[in-house]
């Protein structure tokens, strides 16, 4: 699903990714764990296409398409999702209304027709149970107002109603009390299926309690230094970060 070589980006003339490599296979859920730093919500945000960061090198495959040929919108239709880590606000505009647009322009790229009105709010009804989003925060304004986990909780609807092939979760436990982590973490897991594949982006094991993932990543100045299971995190949290550091030195 998604393949990617030797990837390396930079911001304003700081390079920060610096030769990644990674493959992750329809139906798998990888995390990436790592300092300050290292380059996690870059690979991110390169993903999605934020543009203020350089691509100088590396290629992207996504489902056999040059991903960096894409621009965001491309990306998005084609079946991939970032949730942020700091959800951004649209005043003026209805979470119903971004919706319904987000999922017709998805439909109109792959040749449907846009969704019926009572399709469409029969679908909101759903998957709205996913992570308990209250009635009155989907009519509202995007984000607007919301708390930091009614943010977190919108994004985790509007990956369930999009249904993308790869979900990529940058630190979505961030301010994360733990009763809307196990609400977010619950409407994740729902929807992994064998053609559904996450990539998690966190600082702590805590996450990885809810979502269980089936690969873990060490990210360590733009590189992936070590992979390995469930209890690669769990040696993470009880030794920290230095030890790897310190062996990707030597």
């Amino acid at each position: 699903m998604l393949k990617i070589n030797e990837l390396q980006a930079s911001i304003d003339e700081s390079k920060i990714l610096k030769g990644l490599n990674l493959t992750i296979n329809p139906g798998e859920v990888h995390a990436i764990m790592g300092p300050n730093g290292s380059g996690k919500s870059t690979l991110a945000s390169v993903l999605a296409g934020r543009e203020d960061y350089g691509i100088d090198g590396g290629t992207v495959d996504f489902n056999g398409t040059d991903l960096l040929d894409m621009d965001a919108t491309e990306r998005a239709r084609a079946g991939l999702f970032l949730a942020f880590q700091y959800p951004v606000e649209i005043p003026g505009v209805s979470n119903i209304n971004f919706m319904r647009a987000a999922v017709n322009g998805k439909r109109e790229h792959e040749g449907l027709d846009p969704i019926k009105g009572k399709d469409f709010l029969q679908m909101v009804k759903e998957k709205a149970k996913l992570v308990e989003l209250d009635g009155r925060l989907r009519n509202r304004s995007v984000n607007e107002g919301f708390s930091g986990g009614e943010k977190k909780r919108n994004e985790i609807f509007q990956m369930a109603m999009l249904e993308p092939k790869l979900a990529i979760l940058d630190e979505t436990d961030s301010g994360l009390d733990i009763d809307a982590l196990r609400v977010v973490s619950e409407g994740v897991n729902a929807m992994r299926s064998p053609d559904r594949s996450f990539l998690v982006i966190t600082h702590y094991q805590r996450l990885l309690d809810y979502i269980v993932p089936d690969f873990v990543h060490v990210l360590v100045d733009g590189r992936i230094v070590r992979s390995g299971g469930k209890e690669l995190a769990l040696e993470l949290e009880e030794r920290g970060y230095d030890w790897i550091k310190q062996e990707t030195v030597a």
